[in-house]
């Protein structure tokens, strides 16, 4: 049949078309009307007009026709055969749900799972409206009285008395307008209420009698504003009403003395209420995208805060004493009108600073001094001119972004930050450095500004180590940075032994025929420490080969008691002692008060970038003393660990020695038994002590860029190790069952190694959610699937393994 025949076919000739009820096509769940497919029901297919069962089923052809039927023509079966079946008639599957049907969504099932686990989800559901069986679910139903005993003893868990009162309640992502006043029923046992994503426009005054309320969720609602009653929950400490139509918070949520958690953004909030520094425990504030133009003053009185979000609202500045809270540690200003930054004199625990799309001009130089912990700074697209040369002070720095400002200089001291792997400068008109070195990334902007800054250094005849020395440290060095004024604050209670200490030192020199000869400086004590770099020692470099690396040299010389005379580290001398040196302590004499202020006050030892070799045993007794659990020696040229770390086994949380000369890991490290994180990359290890495995609070390990052929043993038997870095190492195989006998693993960077074959059965191992293994030589999986991330890698190896 051709066109011209096909477009005068008689459609209406299929009218008969046999219906298919929803019943049977959608497995049962409706009993709505029926409806048509356009061949018809699927089981009916062969059916045609005027045969048995179309004429059983009434012969009904279509209810509601959209046309006149045109002029009836009679077909041949070979007519039919080639004409599409085309149903001229469409009744629509969607429809309005019935109380029935959300009565229904809550199955047996269901029902008998949430007695048992005290959890309902119901989740998702297109729940117009809660099923008013929940509400009496913590109570017996006659069903479960009904049970005679000896059903009770074939299934005992159904009995009524091994029930578990409902505990946490689920109804988000539904179509829910109102909550029911019954909700008050279940107050004595309900700790978790979900309603996000709803359509609620208010909620029951009877939600304040949940006694036992912790969590409530109403966030991606239409409300916009809670029931008095909400504010009187004794119990509540997480509080989402994100995403609604706030205007304002309401005073009375300051009564809420329990709350720790309260996200209020995404709302039209012009202001806060006066009282909100009354949530003395609350430790998370979340208000972005809101339009508050000023903080309360008592906003500071929230001495638990640890993150404060104030991102996209309409902000011109913070308050001055932003230091009064101490424990922050994440600030989120982006897309604000801030014209400056405060001191942030106060605030030690910060670790990240958004403040990119502001207004700000200068960045403030005792900010800098006064955030030794921060990590992440960010200052992009903003009005600032300069950089300030203190920014060096900011000693734990990983990520500076400056892009998009007015900025012309950068300053050299930017390379004495040993932990900055990326700093962000594009979009400023600098002129010192080149165009093409800007584009090579940080790196090669840290290297040129380092060369500057040495020559800068030889220019001026000024010696590498600074002024006064501490046991073979510079005082600038251990205070951070910061160099040494004399003067200490007011509150530190040894000031006034500062002269006395100051005049008692020992000399620190090398044992190296090309040591510089000593050089006295003005004001420096004929008993002060002389620090010279060896980077330019050819015969210290020769012997370092001969002799770093071996663990039998480094018992030996730990053996002896005395530090090794060959070139291979620097030695300390007791020269010309005055008879008050005799009689006192070393700790006693060598330390400056500000050096020890900073320990006490930061908790943390760290010095870099100061071509170390060894680190005089006395430092960590200081250390020791003053509490300190946090110890960086990152990019200096330590051969092993200093001994004197053994001091602190007990109180070191964190050791970082990364870009060091490091061959050997002593037996010792097995005594660090609160430490989470180690930090060896960038050195020469080729394996770890067995003793290694009973760090069991270790969490984080990075070992990459090292000289490793395998993962040690001890590795495997760190039972609460979760992230393992070991990239850029030689690993030739893989050992899948060590890998499998740690239970929290769940990130593993193996990139740029040896590895030619990797097991199916890693794929197994669904714990590690993080899988890196671009780089090394094996064929499958592809490089295409490595790209699609773990999953896609797990999936593909599962799919290996044979049966």
């Amino acid at each position: 049949m051709n066109f011209c025949q096909a477009a005068n076919t008689d459609f209406s000739t299929f009218v008969g078309s046999q219906e298919c009820d929803q019943g049977s096509a959608f497995g049962g769940d409706f009993d709505v009307s029926p409806c048509f497919t356009h061949y018809g029901c699927p089981n009916e297919m062969s059916d045609l007009p005027g045969n048995g069962r179309a004429a059983a089923r009434g012969g009904a052809a279509s209810r509601i026709p959209r046309c006149a039927p045109p002029q009836r023509q009679r077909q041949t079966p070979t007519t039919m055969a080639r004409s599409p079946r085309i149903n001229c008639s469409f009744r629509p599957v969607f429809h309005e749900r019935t109380t029935n049907e959300d009565d229904s969504v809550l199955t047996q099932q269901l029902w008998k799972l949430a007695r048992k686990t005290g959890h309902l989800n119901l989740s998702n559901k297109a729940l117009a409206k809660v099923p008013e069986r929940l509400y009496d679910i913590n109570e017996a139903d006659a069903d479960s009285k009904a049970v005679n005993l000896e059903q009770l003893t074939i299934k005992e868990e159904d009995a009524w008395w091994n029930q578990v009162p409902l505990t946490n309640l689920d109804l988000s992502s539904n179509t829910l307008t109102h909550l029911s006043p019954k909700i008050a029923n279940l107050q004595q046992s309900l700790t978790v209420l979900t309603l996000h994503d709803n359509a609620l426009v208010e909620l029951p005054p009877e939600i304040g009698k949940l006694e036992k309320l912790m969590r409530l969720n109403v966030s991606h609602n239409k409300l916009s504003q809670l029931p008095r009653e909400t504010y009187s929950l004794p119990e509540l400490r997480h509080l989402n009403i994100s995403y609604n139509a706030f205007n304002e918070l309401d005073p009375d949520i300051s009564d809420l003395h329990m709350l720790e958690f309260l996200d209020a953004g995404h709302n039209n909030i012009q202001s806060l209420p006066g009282g909100i520094g009354f949530l003395v425990r609350l430790t998370a504030l979340l208000l972005p995208h809101n339009h508050i133009k000023e903080l309360p003053p008592d906003l500071v009185n929230m001495r638990s805060l640890q993150k404060l979000d104030l991102m996209q609202n309409d902000l011109t500045c913070l308050p001055e004493d932003m230091g009064l809270l101490r424990k922050l540690e994440c600030l989120y200003l982006q897309h604000n009108d801030i014209l400056e930054l405060p001191n942030f004199e106060g605030n030690e625990a910060l670790s990240e600073l958004h403040a990119s799309n502001n207004f700000i001009m200068t960045v403030p130089k005792a900010m800098c001094s006064n955030l030794p912990h921060l990590k992440i700074l960010d200052l992009r697209d903003n009005k600032i001119t300069e950089l300030p040369d203190e920014l060096c002070l900011l000693r734990n720095l990983n990520r500076l972004d400056v892009s998009n400002n007015t900025i012309s200089m950068l300053p050299v001291t930017l390379s004495s930050l040993a932990h900055l792997i990326s700093l962000q400068v594009d979009g400023n008109p600098i002129k010192t450095i080149r165009r093409d070195i800007i584009q090579c990334g940080t790196t090669r902007i840290l290297k040129t500004l380092h060369e500057r800054a040495l020559a800068k250094a030889k220019e001026d005849g000024s010696d590498v180590a600074g002024s006064t020395l501490a046991a073979g440290i510079s005082v600038t060095r251990l205070s951070g940075g910061q160099a040494d004024d004399g003067e200490l604050p007011n509150k530190y209670p040894d000031s006034s032994s500062y002269q006395q200490q100051q005049q008692h030192q020992f000399q620190y020199q090398h044992q190296c025929p090309c040591q510089y000869h000593q050089q006295h400086q003005g004001g420096v004590a004929p008993h002060g420490y002389m620090y010279k770099s060896l980077s330019q020692c050819q015969e210290y470099h020769e012997q370092i080969q001969r002799h770093l690396y071996k663990p039998e040299s480094y018992q030996s010389s730990l053996a002896s008691g005395q530090q090794s005379r060959e070139c291979r580290g620097v030695m300390y001398q007791q020269q010309q002692q005055h008879p008050y040196q005799q009689k006192h302590h070393y700790q006693q004499q060598a330390v400056h008060p500000r050096w020890v202020y900073k320990l006490r006050h930061t908790r943390t030892l760290a010095v870099n970038l100061e071509e170390l070799t060894e680190v005089p045993e006395q430092v960590f007794q200081i250390a020791r003393n003053e509490g300190v659990h946090v110890v960086d020696f990152a990019r200096n040229q330590l051969s092993t660990l200093p001994s004197g770390l053994q001091h602190m086994h007990d109180l070191v949380t964190e050791l970082v020695l990364s870009h060091n000369l490091i061959g050997y890991v002593p037996q010792f490290i097995s005594q660090f038994t609160r430490i989470t994180f180690l930090n060896l990359s960038n050195n020469l290890l080729s394996d770890l002590p067995k003793e290694f495995g009973v760090l069991n609070t270790l969490r984080e390990l990075n070992i990459a860029n090292n000289r490793f052929e395998f993962i040690p043993n001890g590795v495997f038997e760190l039972q609460g190790l979760e992230i393992l870095v070991a990239s850029e190492n030689h690993i030739k195989m893989l050992n899948v069952s060590g890998l499998k006998s740690m239970p929290r693993l769940s990130t593993l960077d193996l990139r740029n190694n040896d590895i030619d074959l990797i097991p199916p059965t890693l794929g197994n191992l669904t714990k590690i959610t993080h899988l890196e293994l671009v780089g090394n030589p094996f064929r499958q999986p592809r490089h295409q699937i490595l790209m699609k991330g773990t999953e896609a890698i797990m999936s593909y190896l599962r799919d290996r393994i044979p049966t």
